[in-house]
């Protein structure tokens, strides 16, 4: 996917205490939104290219707070920005709060929306101010310039985020299967490391756990050892922790390549007692989809869910 040629900005006051910036971007919406969603992306085009993401943390839910430090590139200047999330509608609109740390107790009310036609992605973030003199101090500092340079940043990114990707659907393996547990229990068996360790993986292998930190921004290392002797080396960096309902992340290997990352959503449905569990793996292509499925992703994924399920069997008796 090329860089979007639709990369004028548009910045409008339509009230005193209003910034509306507009912007289309040559990407589909689940993927503008993608970009927003998590530290992963976030840190590599949000801010003008004179700073880099010194840290991020993102609880991405309702509710959940963000912080981003700004580093200048010369290690002199650091800004850091903070706030809450008010509202998340996967993939069509954000709602946040915004706050620059150099002047706190002066918040504003973002909200993001993305409207999506043949294929582009209309990109609308309305800022509203307390005063009409917080909004004038925003429009005196460069906003419009930074705005404009890290737009073309996330330009950038969207074209690599979606470099011959193809269709989500054939990128994708998808398993469910339905537990007969409460999904308060199954939740807690996917995200209890003293559980996890149990069941995770196909049969014969084991599991040594290294870190486990279930949080938007946190990460699981672990090993799993093959029946045969073979060590494999893994990493999970959570993106979405919903409680009990959802958990996405990002599953690699943690080498320095880290070649075969794909990402993972799981999902847990109550149906009357039980809980019907969806697993979702999309990968970078059809053809990284393939060769998972020729090295057993799908077998060893339904004997993983096996397991889960003998292992709450256990758990509930």
């Amino acid at each position: 996917m090329a860089p979007s040629e639709s990369a004028a900005l548009s910045v409008a006051t339509p009230s005193d205490t209003e910034i509306v910036l507009t912007r289309v971007f040559d990407a589909p919406r689940e993927l503008v939104f993608e970009a927003h969603s998590s530290c992963e992306h976030m840190s590599r085009w949000w801010g003008p290219r004179r700073y880099e993401v010194a840290s991020c943390e993102m609880d991405f839910r309702p509710g959940g707070a963000w912080r981003i430090v700004h580093r200048s590139l010369d290690g002199v200047e650091e800004h850091g920005f903070r706030g809450k999330y008010l509202e998340i509608v996967r993939p069509e609109r954000i709602v946040w709060t915004f706050e620059w740390e150099g002047m706190p107790g002066h918040v504003s009310v973002e909200t993001l929306t993305l409207e999506e036609h043949d294929g582009r992605t209309t990109l609308t973030a309305t800022s509203v101010y307390d005063s009409i003199e917080d909004r004038d101090a925003m429009l005196g500092s460069d906003m419009e310039s930074g705005a404009a340079e890290s737009f073309e940043r996330l330009d950038e990114l969207l074209a690599t985020m979606g470099s011959g990707a193809g269709p989500e659907e054939d990128r994708s393996i998808v398993l469910t299967r339905v537990f007969d547990a409460p999904r308060e229990a199954v939740f807690d068996a996917w995200t209890d490391r003293d559980h996890i360790g149990e069941w995770f993986g196909p049969t014969g292998f084991t599991l040594t756990i290294h870190e486990m930190d279930v949080r938007p921004g946190g990460v699981w290392r672990f090993v799993m050892h093959g029946p045969d002797g073979t060590d494999y080396r893994n990493r999970i960096d959570y993106r979405e922790v919903a409680r009990p309902e959802r958990l996405a992340y990002s599953h690699g290997s943690g080498d320095e390549a880290d070649a075969g990352r794909f990402e993972t959503t799981v999902t847990f449905e109550e149906e009357e007692g039980k809980t019907r569990l969806t697993l979702r793996m999309v990968f970078d292509s059809a053809e990284e989809r393939d060769r998972n499925v020729e090295f057993g992703a799908i077998e060893g994924g339904n004997q993983t869910l096996e397991r889960l399920e003998e292992h709450l069997a256990g758990a509930t008796r």
